[in-house]
């Protein structure tokens, strides 16, 4: 927003470089919780953390990375519930020659490389959109970029950030490169290159098509690993699917990493009262579908208060009467697992965590993040209502129409 005009000279810089536990307590309360927390020695996003708290912040420096003068951290705002949209492009002295502006369809603390990625975008405003063009053209020309690049950006409620800038390639740039069938890496190598080349025509950025990326994960070759999301990236694979809209190429890209054709039954275990009230059209839409849910205690409490009947399940070694959840998942009587864990990761061994582990152990397909439990949902019913068909199509006719 500064890079527009938009900011306060007054407004605190959101994050720092720490030294020792003091100052990283310091800059966390300066800048209020949660933070970001992240080693300036690794790559990849690893050993970084959201801490939502100081009891939470204190444990993570004390126990899971080390902090000195010789080991900064980098202290930085977490924003809850915000967007993260990528901006890849290539420019030639500082004008941008070709762009793509895509979105995750998780919310913001989902490694890039975890991500489901959606282009063009589809649920990002206009305003943003808009905002997010001006300070990419802005950073180029001050940068005097020749080449490919990637900008990662983060929005919430039309104000826009800038997380970091990359002069280089971006994982996403082949995905983005197909869908609009422009090779961006053949056009920024020209420019590097000093060769010759032409701008691609504005009418072959109005797709009549959508990509979706998805992730691929290898949690059963990792045993006893947390199958989470986070900021740390855990992917091991992707796969790009495209379709006549977004529940199409959605619902091709889960079934592309294993998602079964047909789910019929669906264990829900949403640890937040956000998440489960967040969550409860999506609940309707599963039951409406004719989809048999089974639920822990407080997503069964929550269910059959609205309405929605469910099977209550009892947690791993906790027999009330109901079905152990882990042996649920190990007699294979589930399709899905949707497990919304209440909080970031703990050193401790929880219910949530036996139950996304037997849900891995036992070849069950696993949500951990509320916006892909809410897509499916809704890219369910619009597939089952004929609204969003599946069709077979080759790359080349995406590529013509």
């Amino acid at each position: 927003d500064r890079a527009q005009g938009h900011g306060s000279a007054r407004e605190p810089v959101a994050g720092g470089v720490v030294l020792t536990l003091d100052e990283a307590r310091a800059e966390a309360a300066r800048i209020g919780y949660p933070v970001l927390v992240r080693p300036s020695y690794v790559l990849s996003g690893a050993a970084m953390a959201v801490a939502p708290n100081p009891e939470d912040l204190a444990a993570y420096l004390t126990n899971a990375t080390r902090v000195s003068p010789e080991h900064p951290i980098v202290i930085s705002k977490f924003l809850d519930n915000a967007k993260e949209i990528e901006f890849d492009a290539v420019a030639d002295k500082g004008e941008i020659v070709a762009y793509a502006i895509s979105e995750h369809v998780e919310n913001a603390g989902v490694h890039s490389g975890d991500a489901t990625l959606v282009f063009p975008a589809q649920r990002t405003y206009l305003e943003t959109i808009r905002r997010i063009r001006k300070i990419a053209t802005r950073i180029a020309a001050k940068l005097e970029i020749s080449g490919p690049f990637n900008i990662q950006f983060i929005a919430k409620d039309n104000r826009v950030r800038v997380i970091e800038c990359n002069l280089r390639a971006s994982r996403s740039f082949p995905f983005v490169s197909k869908v609009i069938n422009q090779n961006f890496i053949e056009l920024a190598t020209r420019i590097i290159m000093g060769q010759p080349y032409t701008k691609p025509d504005k009418r072959s950025f109005e797709l009549n098509h959508v990509g979706v990326k998805a992730p691929e994960f290898s949690f059963t070759r990792l045993a006893g690993a947390d199958p989470t999301l986070g900021v740390e990236m855990a992917s091991t694979g992707e796969v790009g699917c495209l379709g006549a809209d977004f529940n199409e190429a959605f619902i091709k890209s889960l079934h592309s990493v294993g998602f079964p054709m047909q789910i019929d039954s669906i264990l829900l275990s949403v640890g937040s009262a956000r998440d489960k009230g967040n969550m409860l059209t999506a609940m309707r839409t599963y039951h409406a579908l004719g989809v048999a849910l089974y639920a822990t205690e407080g997503t069964a409490n929550f269910l059959e208060e609205n309405g929605i009947p469910c099977t209550r399940v009892a947690w791993p070694g906790e027999s009330n009467g109901a079905v152990d959840a882990v042996e649920l998942l190990r007699d294979g009587h589930v399709d899905l697992v949707i497990n919304i864990p209440s909080a970031t990761k703990q050193a401790e061994v929880t219910n949530g965590y036996k139950i996304r582990r037997a849900a891995v152990d036992y070849n069950s397909r696993l949500i951990t993040n509320r916006q892909i439990a809410e897509r499916l949902a809704e890219a369910m019913e619009a597939s089952r209502s004929g609204e969003a068909e599946l069709k077979i199509k080759s790359w080349s006719e995406y590529a013509r129409a």
